[in-house]
């Protein structure tokens, strides 16, 4: 399918079937030509075919990283606008996202209006500089890190809490808290 002169080319990078599918069908309807990966690889063939204009990656995949494909989409086309979406943002990874060719950095959740608005303030200004990313709050950062290491022990609260230097209650109570805004 080729895009028509007012449709705009977007690729969506994402691991997760569901969130994949309800963005690409909001950008649809918002009148972007969609392409919708669910891994690096799947990405950069579907980027080589046809480079899109735009592009939405998720920064981590099973099988691959979003810093690695936002270098590879930016060597296959300089001209593609890069927008990184994590649940797991830290302002390292913002700055390396930043420095690798990303435009802008979202942390989820992120709806479609906040990526539009991201890929709108990017076009004006192609190179973010580092004092432009946003700080998280040290309330966020912890809860960021606590959701880290909790997924890294594959949701075992002791041995997440054991590596974290809490008590297990502790943590406990510190995950039932909603995740704290920016």
């Amino acid at each position: 399918m080729t895009a028509t002169t007012n449709e705009r080319t977007l690729l969506l990078v994402d691991d997760d079937d569901r969130f994949r599918q309800r963005l690409a069908r909001a950008f649809e309807s918002r009148g972007f030509q969609v392409r919708a990966a669910s891994g690096e690889a799947e990405a950069l063939s579907l980027a080589r075919d046809e480079s899109p204009e735009l592009a939405l990656v998720d920064l981590k995949m099973p099988n691959g990283s979003g810093l690695v494909l936002v270098r590879e989409l930016k060597a296959i086309d300089p001209a593609t606008n890069v927008v990184v979406l994590t649940g797991y943002g830290s302002i390292a990874t913002a700055i390396e996202a930043v420095k690798l060719g990303a435009t802008h950095y979202l942390s989820k959740p992120a709806d479609v209006d906040d990526i539009l608005a991201a890929f709108a303030r990017a076009e004006g200004d192609a190179e973010l500089a580092e004092g432009d990313v946003e700080p998280a709050s040290l309330a966020r950062v912890e809860w960021e890190h606590i959701q880290r290491v909790l997924q890294d022990c594959g949701g075992n609260v002791s041995v997440a809490a054991k590596k974290l230097g809490l008590h297990r209650r502790s943590l406990q109570r510190k995950l039932f808290k909603d995740p704290v805004s920016r």
